[in-house]
């Protein structure tokens, strides 16, 4: 696991702190839980939390009833299987994949637009190696925000339903 490092976290949580309360969100490479646990303690609607190592899965259920956050549910699940047979819409989706599987950061977009799992304006965390560019073949996202730290970049990109 690579957690999002604590001043990332704090910048991307200033970014979307507009969109967070009452939203629907998913965590697609939950890990440790950082991001959509610090979602779900911000008043988002619900946080769906989904990381396919089953110990890790365990955990933040564990973590998740600690903290009182009847808001989480945790999936685990691999995200492209999960996605495939989700039917809830999203308003914000944190998509940091493990740096060793970057096709998955396309995956998961594609299936993200293909299947209609986005509310319109919703907004797309993502973060990725420093030695990467990452292109928004999408006509539908556009980059929002974006900023470097360290060995990582981020960004924030917004979905625009198109007709």
């Amino acid at each position: 696991m690579r957690p999002t490092p604590d001043r990332v976290r704090e910048t991307v949580f200033n970014w979307l702190a507009a969109d967070i309360p009452g939203a629907q969100i998913l965590d697609c490479f939950s890990g440790a839980g950082g991001l959509g646990l610090e979602a779900a303690s911000r008043e988002a609607a619900h946080v769906t939390l989904v990381e396919i190592d089953r110990v890790a899965a365990n955990g933040l259920r564990t973590q998740a009833t600690r903290l009182g956050a009847a808001n989480v549910t945790v999936e685990p699940s691999n995200i492209l299987d999960y996605l495939a047979r989700c039917e809830q819409k999203f308003d914000v989706v944190f998509i940091d994949p493990p740096y060793a599987e970057p096709e998955l950061r396309h995956k998961t977009l594609q299936i993200l637009l293909q299947r209609q799992l986005l509310n319109p304006g919703a907004k797309l965390y993502l973060e990725w190696p420093a030695n990467e560019e990452v292109i928004l073949i999408q006509d539908d996202l556009t980059w929002v925000k974006q900023k470097s730290a360290g060995q990582l970049q981020y960004a924030i990109a917004q979905f625009a339903a198109s007709g």
